[in-house]
């Protein structure tokens, strides 16, 4: 926003992030482009009360003096927080047209942001020319061919400036103002950019500049007839727009100052750290006995110290990280499906050969636990699921060479995923009806499932500030599926072993409806349904080896291509700005998969067989592992 006195140099930027080296993340984007005022600027201007070749940034120096020639330096700004996050370097993050780097002969950065830049200047600064007062250079995309990365993420705020400066008096200005950020966002757009996460303006009105002042009502008016003019023009656009709601994040910190780690029994919209152009905090100020930006919102007059910039960047990383979550909930259910599919396997492999009498039932139960492992990827989270089944069904046999059967499963299913270990939990309904051929040595099964799914509680977790975020919601879904496989036994009739080699073909469809998590705060979100279909082609081969006439081992090893591996996306929005959705990448689907079962049957009297088994399906980014005990029984 306005330019100031205030310093940061580079160099500290550099010492914070080495200090809080960011843990691999999930990051689809090739690079990240930031434009704005101050609130995003990273450094353009020379710090002159810090050390040599420093820049200047507008938030608070790292501590404990926090005083200009106290050799200190800047805190990292909120841009520079989430492109670290993200897993882009300082010298991408850095400043874009600064002198003092130009002069050290380092590379210019990514963020375009200047302070002081109003929206007509933010949209020259993409358009036509950068210039800072100390070095001008060509625009974003006149440096660019005039050609925007399509896979790139850009970062937009502005209109404060406007504001500050005088420029917006009236509705018509702010809606004016707002149709310039407006077009700096088509602009891009028109250019190739398809991602563009984009700032409401903040209440101004409740700034320690403005707030307590005859200014503050009209102020605070004008600045939510811009976000309504700027929302509506961003409706427009057809581009992927992430809207940061900063507006009602920061009413939801200044409601609960404690919950963000901020302080408490402290006026923060009239108080702030520095008593640059506001009121010094006489508790936590540059000056007071305990000196403490961490407990401010307000650097100064109209910037945020190192917590809020935290703050805002954990509520941006928030939502671009959602779906790299919540696009795992059809592979939960996938998972689910393939559990009971190979527990329905191990049970044939078991009868293999050894089917009860013509005109008789087997009844099958069995109970186990499963393990699922999923890496993160470029585009989704990491997550580790275990859960625990229940199955129960029986087979007719009608003559020599068929036999059908029904069988139905319960699944309940834990996963936790991402970084901070968000919840999610699912039950699962299935129903399947099978089909059995053997005669000759050849043989094949099919099978028909059906499934009701039922995400009870959805708990994704992420940070805020100091502390923790938390969204809930559930949904229900369904699946159904059809598998079948044919082989040919290349033993001899009579044998003690078999071995047959298979092909096998499935196709699986999973649908999740959407659903809105529980809150109207700034981080809670809308996502519509999701549909994920599998369509898989394998080959294998299945062994069996009878011990003793009562005990019998048996095995399976199976390569699956699967056809259905785009990366899957969802739609989302801000439950508080619901006309601005966006839809962003998620989880990949595996395109090789193996798959390995072991088993032992034995029988304990003449119908009555206890069988265990144990799976496994593995590729380079998910691992799945089962372990079953049941019995049989003949009547």
């Amino acid at each position: 926003m306005i330019r100031q006195t205030l310093a940061v140099p580079l160099a500290g930027c550099l010492l914070a992030m080495a200090c809080t080296q960011a843990i691999a993340a999930p990051n689809p984007y090739s690079n990240f482009i930031v434009f704005g005022d101050s609130l995003n600027d990273a450094g353009q201007f020379t710090d002159t009360g810090g050390p040599p070749g420093s820049t200047l940034r507008f938030t608070n120096r790292t501590g404990p003096v926090y005083q200009n020639g106290s050799g200190e330096v800047y805190s990292a700004n909120s841009t520079q927080l989430l492109g670290e996050r993200l897993g882009f370097s300082p010298d991408q993050t850095a400043a874009s047209t600064s002198a003092a780097r130009a002069n050290q002969g380092l590379p210019d950065g990514n963020n375009w942001a200047v302070g002081g830049y109003r929206t007509d200047q933010i949209l020259t600064s993409i358009t036509s020319v950068s210039a800072t007062g100390e070095r001008t250079r060509s625009g974003y995309l006149p440096t660019n061919n005039f050609s925007a990365d399509p896979n790139a993420l850009y970062y937009i705020s502005g209109g404060g400036n406007d504001f500050l400066q005088g420029r917006v008096q009236s509705g018509a200005q702010a809606n004016a103002a707002a149709d310039r950020l407006a077009d700096s966002v088509q602009v891009l757009q028109a250019a190739g950019a398809r991602y563009i996460v984009v700032w409401l303006l903040p209440d101004l009105g409740l700034t320690p500049a403005i707030n307590g002042t005859p200014q503050q009502t009209p102020t605070s008016l004008l600045s939510s007839a811009f976000n309504r003019q700027l929302v509506t023009r961003l409706a427009g656009i057809d581009a992927e727009i992430i809207p940061l709601n900063i507006p009602l994040l920061l009413q939801e910190t200044f409601a609960d100052p404690a919950r963000f780690g901020f302080a408490t029994g402290q006026n923060l919209t009239a108080s702030c750290f520095s008593g640059n152009s506001c009121t010094e905090n006489p508790t936590y100020g540059i000056n007071s006995a305990t000196p403490d930006p961490s407990k401010l919102i307000y650097n100064d007059g109209v910037h945020p110290t190192e917590a809020g910039q935290k703050l805002i960047s954990d509520y941006a990383y928030s939502l671009l990280a959602a779906p790299w979550e919540l696009t795992l909930l059809p592979e939960m259910a996938h998972a689910t499906l393939r559990a009971h599919q190979d527990e329905l396997r191990s049970q044939w492999q078991s009868d293999w050969e050894n089917w009860q009498a013509v005109g008789q039932w087997r009844a099958i139960v069995a109970g186990g636990g499963q393990h699922l492992d999923v890496d993160s990827q470029s585009s989704s989270a990491s997550a580790d699921g275990t859960g625990y089944n229940l199955n129960i069904g029986g087979s007719y046999r009608l003559n020599d060479a068929w036999r059908v059967g029904v069988a139905a499963g319960f699944y309940r299913q834990d996963l936790e995923a991402g970084t901070n270990d968000s919840d999610y939990k699912l039950n699962s309904y299935l129903a399947t009806a099978f089909a059995q051929f053997q005669q000759n040595r050849w043989w094949a099964d099919a099978a028909l499932t059906g499934g009701k799914l039922d995400y009870d509680n959805l708990e994704r977790k992420f940070d805020l500030g100091a502390s923790e975020g938390a969204e809930k919601g559930d949904t229900d879904g369904h699946l159904w599926a059809f598998s079948t496989r044919l082989g040919y036994d290349i033993a001899q009739p009579g044998s003690e072993w078999h071995l047959s080699p298979f092909i096998s073909a499935d196709y699986a469809k999973v649908e999740v409806d959407g659903y809105s998590e529980n809150s109207n705060r700034s981080t809670a979100l809308t996502f519509d349904d999701q549909t994920r279909d599998s369509k898989r082609l394998g080959v294998g081969l299945q062994g069996k080896y009878n011990f003793t006439r009562q005990t019998q081992v048996f095995g399976e090893y199976a390569h699956e291509r699967e056809y259905e591996d785009d990366v899957q996306k969802v739609n989302i929005a801000l439950n508080s700005l619901p006309s601005l959705d966006f839809n962003l990448q998620g989880y990949t689907p595996q395109s090789h998969l193996n798959r390995l079962s072991l088993g032992v049957s034995h029988k304990l009297t003449a119908d009555l067989a206890l069988r265990g088994g144990y799976t496994l399906r593995k590729d380079d980014d998910f691992t799945q592992q089962g372990l079953t005990v049941g019995v049989a029984l003949d009547f």
